[in-house]
This record gives structure tokens, C-alpha cells and sequence, in this order.
């Protein structure tokens, strides 16, 4: 184990010293760290979209001390330590990867990954096809594995009018609820159906949506100092007059 990697491994075990740690790591379990673990993995994630490869080692170093965390707290529990964690993960790679550790040979292809995957989930005795999908994913991310899951049996649209189809029968559902519980099942059925247009399409939900996101910001933004610009106050603006902007940004980003 490298240097660094031991002085790190160091560093929590003092943090967490009963007696002479810190306070406030001493208080925490996996339940009050899990939150952070999930923010550390965002920003790595848009250190990445950034391309801010200073940032990115930054955030990469924040994810890798959340595991150091909680692998400490496992370890004060006498479950597992750091050490059990590397060789789980160097099993699982090792073994997912036939074609370059094992007797396989040939290419890896998505459909043998996700048939390795499935042969793990078997071991552990799965139940169902949605096995695994973890609850605590995102809601886009979660409702898109579990279609995929469900496609992998068989329970799939064969092309995209299906999905295009349930879209609009969703959109009607929605219009016609009369009660507030009523409209936030059809609101999520509508989304999880939107969903399950884009994934037709090969496309992944959260990456289009977060270009969407994108977009969008982008031009609000261009439309705020367009405002500026022109001496206007852009909230005070009528609808119409925001929209105006809103059609100069889109054509300025054609230009």
C-alpha cells in the first residue's frame, strides 16, 4: 500500500480516536456521512463536465476520504477494514474481466458485462430481475436502470411508438386527476414514461437532461444580460418581453 495511502488511512484513525480525535468525526456513523458521500460524488462529476482536471484531483482526493470513512467505522465495528474493501473490489474487477485475468477470450461487449453482473446477483440470491437497484439512487437515474432490468427479461417496448404512446396517454392521466395524491402518482408515472421514450432512443435520461439543464441556464443567463444591456429590469418584464429575449439568446446561439 503506497505512502500516502497509509498516511491517509492514519490521518481518519486519529480523527476518529476516541479520546484525542476530532469531535465531530468521532460523532459521526455511516447514516450522517452517507449525505456527503453522495455530494463528493456529484462534484467529482462536475469537476469532470468542467474539465478541471486541478479540481477533479481535488474532488477525487474528498470521494477517497469518504471511503476512508466509512471503512474506519466499519472497521471500529470489527466488520471489515480499508484493505477488505481494495480486495473486494480488486475480486469483483478481476472477475468481471474473463477476457483479461480468466481462460475467456474475445472482446468484452455491455451484454457480457451485464450477464457477469446478473451471474453475481444470482450468487447472492436474487429474487427478481430489479435486484440491486439501489433505492437511494436518484429518481431519473433508478426509474431508467429499472427499465433497463425489466428489459432484460423481456418486459420492453420493441420500439419507440410504445413509449411514445404511454407518453400520451400520461399526459391525459395527468390532465384528468382531481385530487393532489392523484396527480403525483400521474406526474411520476408521466416522467418515468418520458423516461422510457429517451431510453428507446439509446439515449441516457440523465445525460440528456443534463444538457437540457444546461441549455437552459445558459440562456436564461444570456437573457438576463440582454436585459441588462438594454436598461430593463428582467423580472419587471412581462411574459411576452421575457420571451422576446428568450428567442434572441436561442437565435444568437444558432449565429
Amino acid at each position: 500500500m503506497s505512502e500516502q495511502i497509509n498516511r491517509l488511512l492514519a490521518i481518519m484513525a486519529r480523527l476518529r480516536d476516541p479520546e484525542n480525535g476530532c469531535e465531530w468525526d468521532i460523532a459521526q456513523n455511516f447514516k450522517t456521512i452517507a449525505p456527503y458521500t453522495i455530494e463528493e460524488a456529484y462534484e467529482v462529476a462536475d469537476a469532470i463536465e468542467r474539465n478541471d482536471m486541478d479540481e477533479l484531483r481535488g474532488e477525487l482526493g474528498d470521494l477517497l476520504l469518504q471511503v476512508v470513512f466509512h471503512a474506519r467505522m466499519a472497521e471500529e465495528e470489527g466488520n471489515f477494514a480499508f484493505e477488505d474493501v481494495a480486495k473486494a473490489i480488486s475480486d469483483k474487477m478481476e472477475a468481471r474481466h474473463p477476457h483479461i485475468f480468466g481462460d475467456e477470450t474475445g472482446v468484452m461487449t455491455k451484454a457480457r458485462w451485464e450477464d457477469l453482473k446478473a451471474a453475481e446477483r444470482d450468487h447472492k440470491g436474487a429474487q427478481s430481475a430489479l435486484d440491486g437497484v439501489a433505492g437511494a439512487l436518484p429518481a431519473l437515474l433508478r426509474s431508467e436502470k429499472l427499465q433497463k432490468r425489466a428489459a432484460r427479461v423481456g418486459f420492453d417496448w420493441p420500439d419507440q411508438h410504445g413509449p411514445a404512446e404511454k407518453l400520451q396517454e400520461e399526459l391525459g392521466e395527468l390532465a384528468d386527476a382531481t385530487s393532489d395524491n392523484e396527480r403525483l402518482m400521474e406526474a411520476g408515472d408521466l416522467l418515468f414514461a418520458a423516461v422510457n421514450v429517451v431510453r428507446s432512443y439509446g439515449i441516457a435520461p440523465e445525460d440528456a437532461l443534463r444538457a437540457a439543464n444546461a441549455k437552459f441556464e445558459k440562456r436564461f443567463r444570456r437573457m438576463e444580460e440582454m436585459a441588462a444591456e438594454a436598461g430593463e429590469d428582467f423580472p419587471k418584464l412581462s411574459l411576452e418581453e421575457q420571451e422576446r429575449y428568450w428567442l434572441r439568446a436561442k437565435l444568437e446561439e444558432r449565429d
